[in-house]
C-alpha cells in the first residue's frame, strides 16, 4: 500500500496519463449525455402520467443494463462490418466516449425524471396559473431543480468512470490512447503488477467517495429546504 501511494505521488507520467485520460473520457461522455438527457428527464418527470410514466419505466430499465450489453450493441454498430464501420471509430477515444455516452444517458434521464417528479406541485401550479411561456417555465424549472441536475451529473460521472466493459470492448485498452483506469487495473492485475493496479484503485476510490459526498450534499441540502 505504501508503494502504491508513493507511485501516485511520484508523478509517474504514464500513470497520470491514464488518470487524466479517464477523467477526460468520462467528463466528455457525461456532458454530451446531459445535452439531451436533462431536457428529457425534466419533460418525463414534470408530470409523470400517461405516456410519461411509461417512458420513465423504460428509462429506469435501460439505466440498469449491464455495461457489457451496451458495449456489445455499440460494437455492433461501429465494428468494421457494422453500419457505421466506415467511420473507423473502433478502438479509438471516440468509441470509448460513445459507449460511455449511452451508459450515462439513461441513468441521467432516470435520476432527473425521478427528482423532478417530486418537486412541490405548487411550483408547477404557479407556472400554469400565470401562463408562463414554455421556454421561461423550462428555465425556472432548471433553476428550481439545480441540485437534482448536479447530483444526476455526478452520479452519471461516477458510473462511467468506474466501468470496464465498455472501455475494454470499444477502446481495446491501447496504451497511450484508450487505456483507462479500469482497463489498466485489469491489465496490471493479470500481469501481477499490483502496485500500479492498487494506485489506480486508490484514485478511483477517492473519486467515488468525492462524488458520493457531493451527491449526498446536494440531495440532502434540497431535502432540508423542502
Amino acid at each position: 500500500m505504501h508503494d502504491a501511494f508513493f507511485l501516485i505521488m511520484s508523478g509517474d507520467s504514464e500513470l497520470w496519463g491514464i488518470i487524466v485520460r479517464s477523467l477526460a473520457f468520462s467528463a466528455a461522455a457525461v456532458l454530451l449525455s446531459a445535452l439531451p438527457g436533462i431536457p428529457a428527464g425534466v419533460a418525463i418527470g414534470w408530470k409523470p402520467a400517461g405516456i410519461r410514466r411509461w417512458l420513465a419505466s423504460v428509462v429506469h430499465a435501460l439505466s440498469a443494463l449491464p455495461t457489457v450489453v451496451i458495449g456489445l450493441v455499440v460494437y455492433g454498430f461501429i465494428s468494421r462490418s457494422g453500419p457505421l464501420g466506415f467511420l473507423g471509430m473502433l478502438y479509438t477515444p471516440a468509441a470509448v466516449v460513445t459507449g460511455q455516452f449511452f451508459l450515462a444517458l439513461p441513468l441521467l434521464v432516470s435520476f432527473v425524471a425521478s427528482g423532478f417528479s417530486k418537486i412541490d406541485p405548487r411550483f408547477r401550479e404557479t407556472l400554469e396559473t400565470h401562463a408562463v411561456r414554455p421556454e421561461k417555465a423550462f428555465a425556472l424549472a432548471l433553476k428550481e431543480g439545480s441540485s437534482i441536475i448536479a447530483a444526476a451529473i455526478a452520479m452519471a460521472f461516477s458510473r462511467v468512470i468506474g466501468e470496464v466493459g465498455v472501455a475494454m470492448m470499444l477502446g481495446g485498452n491501447i496504451r497511450g490512447a484508450t487505456r483507462t483506469m479500469t482497463t489498466a487495473i485489469a491489465l496490471e492485475t493479470s500481469r501481477g503488477e499490483f502496485e500500479e493496479a492498487v494506485s489506480l484503485g486508490i484514485v478511483l476510490l477517492a473519486i467515488a467517495l468525492a462524488m458520493n459526498f457531493f451527491i449526498n450534499s446536494r440531495v440532502g441540502g434540497r431535502r432540508r429546504k423542502t
